[in-house]
């Protein structure tokens, strides 16, 4: 079986890919190829530019036009494909906005992590407003489209599967499938006699909540722990503070310090799924989560980590100083952690329900 997969390139959806590809590696008798939508192209920025004004108004169309922009891009390397595959994986949906005639062709599968009238209320760099609704109306016909030439539709969560239903997509075509991660043997990195360490995982501080965690360290925890920021933005030197920017995809690296941290946080308000965090439970880390779409799904609350309200700095702060002062705890939630990634997120077992899916899309 021939599949080609397309990624929407944004966000950890590279990430995701690179478990499936490992885990399809079982799979000798799948061809798969995989191609990320082109990031900085002119099309993109002609068309996916904010309007000054109107862009405060969430009335300029921003993700129609960016996502308009992004499809055609699709639909052109699609129209090079020769010969083309047995089936088509489109991850997310959008991908797909102008390319419907070549899906109805192929047996296509389309995977999303969310549904656009979720993603439109938690966007990093805007936020909604009244007219909110309006935007993601403009956009519903294409994700409508793409929708109902899809043979089957995977959602990550029983959160985005509910909310595709919800808009008349009949059940019996979807599908929950938790991409998961290739889960290792847990790297040997000793936890030294120090204050715990508390670590944060985001390519965009801001995006991710990073700045408001040191902020919330630095006035209520840096005296009982210490921070690790993993990201390539630059953060000013701070005692008890360590900061990598060099942590590149495969290397290795991260995994060793998650294996050498006390507790992971993922502080930020706009995120639908968390592969990072998946990564610090599969490392034995206990995780402090926001209450926020799919991720109380990940984390069960209580057992292999806290959840707390998106955005409570309190709740946040509280929860973090439990784990960092109750070393007990700590290691059993991490052991929970664990334990419930290898169950439920190891990519070999759920790139083999995606793969099954695939082959009924292309009979």
């Amino acid at each position: 079986m021939r599949v080609h997969f397309v990624n929407e390139n944004i966000g950890g959806h590279v990430t995701m890919h690179r478990h499936v590809e490992e885990a399809l590696a079982r799979h000798t008798d799948v061809e798969a190829t995989f191609w990320d939508v082109p990031r900085d192209v002119f099309l993109a920025r002609a068309f996916g530019s904010s309007w000054p004004g109107l862009s405060r108004l969430d009335l300029d169309l921003h993700l129609v036009r960016t996502r308009l922009a992004q499809s055609e891009l699709v639909r052109r390397h699609l129209a090079e494909l020769a010969p083309l595959p047995d089936v088509l994986h489109l991850y997310t949906q959008n991908t797909g906005w102008l390319s419907t005639k070549t899906m109805r062709r192929v047996g296509t599968v389309v995977s999303i992590d969310a549904s656009n009238n979720q993603n439109a209320y938690l966007l990093p760099h805007r936020r909604p407003t009244r007219f909110t609704p309006l935007t993601v109306a403009a956009g519903r016909r294409w994700e409508t489209r793409v929708f109902a030439a899809a043979r089957a539709i995977v959602a990550h969560s029983q959160w985005a599967a509910d909310a595709v239903i919800a808009s008349g997509v009949p059940a019996d075509r979807m599908h929950i499938v938790p991409f998961g991660i290739s889960v290792r043997d847990v790297v040997t990195a000793a936890r030294d006699d120090g204050p715990p360490r508390i670590a944060f995982v985001g390519l965009s501080m801001e995006r991710k909540g990073g700045w408001r965690l040191l902020d919330l360290w630095r006035r209520t925890l840096r005296d009982v722990s210490r921070l690790v920021l993993v990201t390539p933005e630059h953060v000013p030197p701070g005692e008890g503070l360590e900061v990598h920017n060099d942590v590149r995809q495969g290397d290795g690296k991260l995994e060793r310090i998650l294996a050498s941290a006390d507790v992971f946080v993922m502080p930020g308000d706009v995120d639908t799924f968390g592969y990072s965090i998946l990564e610090a439970m599969a490392m034995g880390v206990p995780v402090v989560v926001p209450r926020l779409a799919a991720i109380p799904e990940i984390v069960d609350d209580g057992v292999s980590g806290l959840v707390v309200p998106a955005g409570d700095d309190y709740a946040l702060t509280t929860a973090l100083r439990r784990l960092v002062l109750d070393r007990a705890e700590r290691c059993a939630m991490g052991e929970a952690a664990r334990q419930r990634v290898r169950e439920r997120f190891d990519a070999r077992v759920t790139t083999d329900a995606l793969v099954e899916i695939l082959r009924d899309a292309a009979a």
